[in-house]
């Protein structure tokens, strides 16, 4: 259990310090992470209800998320010309713009991991991650 508690606080200081970096951008963790899905994807389009499986959250938390980003006009929604029932969230110029201002200001952050040795940090990315395929959320390939 000490493990887990370690890892549960270090995960409540990193967050608040990243909620930290990207507060003068105007962003929420929730909505720099939606924000980057959809950057990452090749059209920069994601139907909704996909973007809550990826991010691992309730369709309610998306639709919020995307509500809110949506009246920055940092992303649109419209229905999907193949099946009016899916919503497609989409990203802008400016919503591809300011997702990039906020990834280089977290990068340059560092959040103490920085400080590590590149084997250290590569150890502790593959521990993190055999845990995460344990639980089953990643595949073991």
């Amino acid at each position: 259990m000490a493990a887990v508690t370690s890892v549960m606080r270090a995960q409540q200081l990193l967050l608040s310090r990243i909620e930290a970096v990207l507060k003068p951008h105007g962003l929420t963790f929730a909505a720099y992470e939606a924000l980057r899905l959809l950057a990452f994807t090749r059209t920069g389009t994601l139907p909704m209800g996909k973007m809550g499986t990826r991010l691992m959250v309730h369709p309610a938390s998306v639709t919020n998320v995307i509500g809110r980003l949506e009246r920055r006009g940092l992303v649109g929604r419209a229905p999907s010309p193949d099946d009016r029932r899916v919503v497609l969230a989409t990203i802008t110029p400016a919503g591809r713009d300011l997702a990039e201002e906020a990834t280089v200001a977290l990068n340059e952050a560092g959040f103490g991991i920085a400080a590590l040795p590149a084997e250290r940090a590569a150890e502790i990315t593959a521990a993190l991650r055999a845990v995460r395929v344990s639980v089953g959320e990643l595949s073991d390939e």
